[in-house]
């Protein structure tokens, strides 16, 4: 795997001519005009809800250029957030556009849904500590004597709430899903998440890729017509597994950020800020699997 320039990093971007709105975990978020906003993915890599102090270089590119991959694969099934304005009009400095490189997206204001739509087609993470505890996941009966990493039977919608920054989300039932999003509407996000992860997860293993797990989030305009925003299938939002190293029973190695949250487990860390340091070795090893997925999900 070719080697990312270690310079080419963005842990926070700066654009002084556009108001700040908000700066995530991962993105910042800037105010265009009325209808829409500038997204940067920056570089940075949280991990059990804390923002880690080293970037991932070209990771923010990485996860962009995956997410528009997607949104256009899957545009057939619903629209997304993605506008046809040009960064330069947004941004008229040339520096600051080659800076951004492609981790900048323009996109429409739309109003984003109090839930994260959490599908899970494999028994792993929080979902195969649940199944232990309870033979189910999130409340959702699964047949007896499934292993770790098993695949379910039948991909699964498991909503959760969007928590502030800081705070950990949490899982809800599709009772409260559809409290909070009416019945129609819930019905409308679980049908077109299952319906986005099962194209998604068949392509994708296609290509090596087992996507064990993924989140999407959603949003309407002013009209109430749903869209697809944030980011989507992507090693952030989801869990990638080689198909060539995938063995039921154990957890498999994985091309996204699980592999920086192993080496955390190995510290004596107690999950709070300060996060501890990630050394170079990691942070390189990190950028090369987010690289790898990219290259076998799109071929570029």
């Amino acid at each position: 795997m070719t080697s990312f320039d270690m310079n080419n990093q963005v842990l926070h971007s700066e654009i002084n001519h556009l108001e700040l709105l908000n700066r995530g975990k991962v993105r910042d978020i800037y105010v265009l005009g009325n209808d829409h906003l500038l997204i940067v993915a920056t570089d940075r890599i949280s991990a059990f809800d804390v923002i880690l102090n080293q970037p991932i270089p070209g990771k923010g590119g990485v996860l962009n250029r995956i997410s528009n991959f997607w949104f256009d694969r899957i545009s057939h099934l619903l629209p997304n957030h993605l506008s046809d304005m040009d960064l330069s009009e947004a941004v008229p400095d040339s520096g600051t556009r080659d800076k951004l490189g492609d981790r900048a997206i323009i996109v429409k204001k739309l109003s984003p849904l109090p839930i994260e739509a959490i599908v899970r087609g494999y028994l792993i993470g929080s979902g195969w500590k649940d199944y232990q505890a309870t033979g189910s996941v999130c409340g959702i009966a699964l047949p007896e004597k499934l292993r770790q990493a098993d695949q379910l039977p039948e991909a699964i919608f498991t909503p959760s709430t969007k928590a502030e920054a800081g705070e950990h989300d949490q899982n809800i039932s599709y009772d409260e899903c559809t409290r909070l999003l009416g019945d129609s509407l819930a019905e409308k996000v679980r049908n077109l998440s299952l319906q986005i992860y099962t194209e998604a997860a068949v392509y994708a293993r296609e290509r090596g890729i087992i996507i064990a797990d993924t989140k999407f989030e959603f949003g309407v305009d002013n009209a109430g017509v749903l869209h697809l925003i944030d980011e989507v299938l992507t090693p952030d939002s989801s869990r990638f597994w080689p198909v060539s190293h995938y063995e039921p029973g154990r957890s498999p190695p994985s091309y996204d950020k699980q592999f920086v949250r192993d080496y955390l487990e190995t510290l004596d860390w107690n999950k709070q800020p300060p996060a501890p340091d990630l050394p170079e070795n990691i942070v390189q090893q990190t950028a090369d699997k987010y690289r790898e997925a990219e290259l076998s999900l799109t071929g570029r």
